[in-house]
């Protein structure tokens, strides 16, 4: 049985479907249909809704796609639809203003804008001191009319709420844990328990991308372990050597944390996804599900990143470039997780240049991505890490790049000579986001850059 909060109120599910949806859950069961489909793989925002857990005394909400989370995902939690802001009759002011301004054209996306500001109106996950822009650029609006959009969110500055009474009341729910096909362990403990017992079942954390398998794949899962509950895989540690980021850390909570060690990397965080998928996603879960085109492992790559695996009691560490194998194949044995992944502190005179490529700036996936630490001593490069994604089936380093840099002069003539030697490490494919030549060409660009980016610096 799962159970939960709706607009304060209990509700309780007995779904057999672990994988079912709670956008089609809204719709088809509940009828609150304000809540729409207009992509099935968290990339317009439409299915918005506003998730809240216990935080001690508090809710800690945050906005989410309804479109790929699955309904055990909400056992013990608290929910709130558009719907839920003008129940008896009165508009919330986000929707008042919205109205006032002529915020909607043909209304499709706009309860999904609506959920994003009231989302930043409570001072929800991820939107603290975020610009309107920022907040919404989960949502898409075919009709283009942003403007009115973005004044209906500058006229609705983020308030506390009084969140003592839904917090006393989720402290009340026993969430489930359990129910066919799907396990929600609370402690790495039990999860290690789960997955010895289970080898066999599949880990899901954020399902920003396994969401996809159901919706657009139409797979069968299988059994199921739902990970968003271990407090253990959520801390984050920041010491003097560098970051311990658990593997169930979110891209939001991560964020200032990563930005501390390079600027690059907080920046890198916000272009992944829209607000909704940075508050489902995790670090594990995109280092696990082994993209070639996942954002953060060339970053981590470059920075010499270590990855924490364990299986039962027994623990193994590895460094980050060598737990990816092939494309789709990681070095991970049945029932093994991803539990953290150690980031060094970056020497003060290491050079970071961390650049992503895309169709689209906002909530688009990597044509290609390019990370670059480069620690020049008196004139001579004295080490380079040098990682890429896009350019192979696995996010990898570029040895033959570095080796054309390591105990060379820092010069333009290096650099170039690391910008061919590319040729040698990668063989890129052509596919809808580039060409071979085109990703190449770019990688060879993005080292150019380094040269070009330092002059530039020089000059201002």
């Amino acid at each position: 049985m799962i159970r939960f909060l709706l607009d304060g109120e209990l509700a309780e599910i007995d779904e057999s479907d672990p994988t079912a949806t709670v956008l089609d859950y809204l719709r088809y069961t509940l009828r609150r249909t304000g809540t729409k489909e207009g992509c099935a793989e968290g990339d317009c925002g439409a299915c918005t809704i506003v998730l809240g857990e216990r935080d001690g005394d508090a809710v800690r909400w945050r906005t989410i796609n309804a479109c790929i989370l699955f309904l055990p995902m909400l056992d013990g939690k608290a929910v709130r639809t558009v719907e839920s802001l003008s129940r008896g009759g009165t508009l919330h002011p986000v929707q008042q203003a919205m109205a006032d301004g002529h915020g909607s054209q043909c209304g499709f996306c706009t309860p999904g804008f609506v959920m994003s500001l009231y989302a930043r109106s409570i001072g929800a996950l991820g939107t603290e001191g975020t610009p309107v822009k920022d907040v919404i650029a989960g949502n898409l609006c075919r009709c283009t009319g942003y403007g009115p959009i973005l004044a209906a969110g500058e006229a609705n500055p983020p308030q506390t709420p009084d969140d003592s009474g839904i917090a006393e009341q989720l402290r009340a729910i026993a969430p489930a844990r359990a129910g066919p096909g799907w396990f929600a362990p609370e402690s790495a403990d039990a999860l290690a328990a789960l997955l010895v017992k289970h080898p066999e079942a599949r880990i899901v954390a954020g399902a920003t991308d396994v969401g996809l398998w159901v919706t657009k794949g139409l797979q069968d899962l299988g059994t199921i372990i739902l990970i968003g509950d271990v407090g253990d895989l959520k801390r984050i540690e920041d010491g003097p050597d560098g970051l311990t980021v658990g593997a169930g850390v979110r891209y939001t909570e991560a964020k200032d944390a990563l930005a501390g060690l390079h600027p690059d990397l907080g920046e890198l965080v916000r272009r992944i996804g829209g607000l909704q998928v940075r508050n489902a996603g995790t670090i594990g879960g995109n280092i696990a599900n082994g993209s070639p085109i996942g954002d953060m492992p060339p970053a981590l790559i470059a920075l010499g990143a270590e990855l924490v695996l364990r299986r039962g009691e027994e623990r193994r560490s590895m460094k980050l470039e060598s737990f990816f194998l092939s494309y789709g194949k990681q070095d991970r044995r049945p029932g093994e997780f991803v539990e953290n992944v150690r980031i060094p502190r970056p020497a003060p005179d290491t050079r970071i240049r961390i650049v992503k490529l895309s169709k689209r700036f906002d909530s688009d996936i990597s044509a290609l991505c390019g990370a670059f630490a480069i620690r020049v001593e008196g004139g001579q490069i004295a080490a380079a890490r040098i990682a890429f994604g896009g350019m192979a089936g696995i996010p990898a380093r570029a040895p033959a790049c570095e080796a054309a840099l390591i105990g060379k002069p820092w010069s333009e003539a290096t650099i170039e000579a690391a910008a061919l030697a590319l040729a040698q490490d990668y063989q890129p494919l052509s596919d809808l986001r580039g060409s071979a030549d085109y990703r190449l060409a770019a990688a060879a660009n993005l080292v150019r850059g380094l040269w070009l980016e330092e002059e530039r610096l020089l000059d201002v």
